[in-house]
């Protein structure tokens, strides 16, 4: 069958195209006739990522500076915001709100003995002997390591692990204790201590150590992480005194910093000024 002219020639235009095509693909990469890369000579190249060199220095330099100009306005020893928390939360040991222990089985208690507070007495004899019931005011002096005031692990009495090394565990009167968190430059008025209720019907017996559960004022104002290195909060023991009636039951209790300004009511904040957990002793 012999093929018409005119089907030759659209073959031919049609490889053509297809050659010109391919070679503007490859020319929009780069281009042997100018020598252009992605559409820019190699001095167009040069200056755009000189300019962007030098734009990136100079926000750098800015950040740099600004970075430098903020810490020069900030306090090595006390924060410079500090209207966030004004008031102290109430934290337990051991640190977990569900205590379900059987008190016949050490191993079911050991992990809460092993978690509860044990103040080191030789530490604390390098500590001050403060005056009870005085805040412990001293010199704002910038760079000054300040003072902290003796705690000894005498005051929690029963529940300092001296006596009985099980906080109570083994005989299922267990131990719990209570400590605020710190800030800085705090001074409750009043006399703050922990009171404790059990939300049920009949009444459970508990023993506060210290005596009446008090924060005493001679550990007050704290100054700081880097100021107060020896610093240590003060604690309350709360020992509860189960009968066997109690065991087995699911018990929860609600502690509260009484007796002072420091909140303990707010419905936004749990744990600002107070605390709820549940104990179960199982026999």
């Amino acid at each position: 069958v012999q093929q018409r002219p005119d089907q030759g020639y659209k073959d031919l235009l049609k490889n053509s195209e297809f050659r010109e095509n391919t070679s503007s693909w490859k020319d929009s990469i780069y281009n042997p006739r100018t020598g252009e890369l992605l559409g820019r000579t190699a001095s167009s190249w040069a200056l755009i990522l000189l300019f962007y060199l030098v734009f990136y220095c100079f926000l750098a330099g800015m950040f740099a500076l600004t970075m430098w100009v903020l810490l020069l306005t900030l306090d090595d020893y006390v924060p410079k915001y500090r209207d966030r928390v004004p008031f102290p939360g109430l934290v337990i040991r051991p640190n977990s709100l569900d205590i379900v222990f059987n008190k016949s089985d050490p191993l079911k208690y050991t992990q809460y003995v092993q978690n509860l507070e044990k103040y080191n007495d030789t530490e604390q004899e390098n500590n001050r002997e403060c005056l009870q019931g005085q805040y412990f005011l001293q010199d704002d002096t910038e760079g000054k390591i300040k003072e902290a005031c003796r705690f000894k692990r005498g005051l929690l009495s029963l529940c300092s692990g001296l006596s009985d090394t099980t906080f109570g565990y083994s005989e299922g009167k267990p131990c719990v204790l209570l400590k605020m968190n710190r800030i800085i430059g705090l001074k409750p008025r009043g006399d703050p201590y922990i009171n404790c209720t059990v939300k049920r019907d009949n009444p459970v017996q508990i023993h506060y150590f210290p005596s009446e559960g008090r924060f005493d004022k001679m550990y007050f104002p704290y100054y700081g992480k880097k100021a107060h290195e020896n610093y240590l909060q003060p604690l309350v023991a709360v020992k509860l005194l189960l009968a066997k009636e109690d065991y087995n039951k699911e018990l929860q209790l609600e502690c509260r910093v009484e007796g002072s300004d420091l909140r303990n009511n707010d419905e936004r904040d749990k744990f600002l000024g107070r605390v709820t957990f549940r104990i179960k002793v199982v026999e």
